[in-house]
């Protein structure tokens, strides 16, 4: 009996030492069901003025009536949809774009970002517990990069920075 239950007990550690691969982040680009955010309603069918002006309908091309959340978001924020889709900065943004690269702009900031990440939660994986039942460790790995919200809105406060949007002091 005692052989069986060590067996099992050493077989469980085993499993626990197992990984399903490189760690995943946290975001909805990460999960494995269906993105209920990815579904978007389509605009009302129209009626062209001109049949012949059609365009060639092309596989797999964008119908007119398809949503386009970014140039919604852009138009929203006051940009400029048309500049854009052909990814040209208009002259009256050029000033804001130069200020914020001002310290330099990184192209390949996101694979950088996401390497980092991934050797930051592999050096912080867990306790040999946590793998084995494969308990979440992300927001442990992360605790000491974490933001508290209130200190900092207070500390903004008593340098003299408006905080228009975040909650009045509690009295």
């Amino acid at each position: 009996m005692r052989t069986i239950i060590l067996t099992g007990l050493a077989g469980a550690m085993l499993a626990g030492c197992a990984t399903g691969g490189d760690p995943r982040l946290m975001t909805f680009g990460a999960q494995r069901s269906p993105d209920e955010f990815a579904i978007l309603p389509t605009g009302p069918l129209q009626s062209p003025p001109d049949m012949a002006a059609l365009p060639t309908p092309t596989p797999g091309g964008r119908n007119l009536v398809d949503p386009d959340p970014r140039a919604d978001a852009v138009a929203a924020l006051g940009g400029r949809v048309t500049a854009e889709r052909t990814g040209a900065i208009p002259a009256a943004d050029a000033a804001l774009v130069r200020h914020a690269a001002r310290g330099g702009a990184q192209e390949d900031i996101r694979e950088t970002l996401a390497a980092e990440d991934l050797d930051h939660r592999r050096r912080n994986r867990g306790r040999l517990l946590e793998r084995m039942f494969g308990v979440n460790v992300y927001h442990r790995a992360y605790r000491d990069q974490v933001l508290d919200r209130d200190a900092e809105t207070e500390r903004w406060r008593q340098a003299g920075a408006r905080t228009p949007a975040a909650p009045p002091r509690p009295e």
